[in-house]
């Protein structure tokens, strides 16, 4: 039940832009570059243009924290928003949130279900995600929980789940994880089988009767 930790991913060079609109943004990304924005802790939006393939690849894993050079003021940011085009999935913009070393946040961080649950049943994720407190430059990449081997009828909760050192909950700890059951198929041949179990038994218990009447019949004779 591993839980994997990343620290700050890469220094990026960010470039100042001062020109907006969806022109401007399309010769950007035509350019091979990406439009996005820098706020938070107080500070005025920047707006900046980010290396695109590079920048592509680090954002891959969820909670990307990129270290961006900005015309030569170093600047930890957070990954807040991503926003992509829903037919051709290129990005579009990003939003970016100032964060400081040590500090303390609120992340969503993915849940990885590993393992095999007992024969005959699944591992229902109910939720793929849970909402935790850690420091900015320390965050999980995700946290893991293994099933494997548990019953039908577990229930897996956040509070179950192996957090990293200097992480918190901040979800409910109630709130339901995985659900180990039996798929309604499966119960559904199951009942289908005794049922024709039970007919067949039936069926062979009348034919026994029949006979016992039969040769009850030809003794009497």
């Amino acid at each position: 039940m591993a839980t994997e930790t990343k620290e700050t991913d890469s220094k990026v060079h960010a470039e100042v832009r001062e020109n907006f609109g969806k022109g401007f943004a399309r010769r950007l990304r035509a350019a091979g570059k990406i439009p996005a924005v820098i706020y938070g802790h107080g500070t005025t939006p920047v707006h900046v243009a980010l290396p695109g393939h590079q920048v592509a690849l680090l954002i891959r894993r969820a909670n990307a924290v990129l270290e961006l050079d900005v015309e030569g003021t170093h600047q930890l940011t957070l990954v807040k928003d991503v926003q992509k085009d829903p037919v051709h999935q290129i990005i579009e913009h990003i939003d970016l949130l100032v964060v400081k070393r040590g500090e303390k946040i609120q992340v969503d961080v993915p849940v990885s279900i590993i393992g095999e649950s007992a024969p005959g049943t699944i591992a229902a994720q109910d939720a793929n995600t849970v909402l935790l407190e850690v420091e900015a430059t320390h965050i999980p990449e995700r946290v893991e929980f293994d099933v494997e081997g548990l019953e039908e009828g577990t229930h897996i909760t956040a509070a179950d789940l192996i957090l990293p050192k200097g992480a918190t909950l901040v979800v409910d700890p109630e709130t339901l994880v995985v659900a180990i059951s039996v798929p309604s198929a499966a119960l559904a041949a199951e009942d289908e089988i005794a049922e024709a179990d039970a007919a067949l038994a039936a069926e062979q218990s009348g034919e026994s009767e029949e006979a016992k009447e039969a040769s009850a019949e030809s003794g009497s004779e």
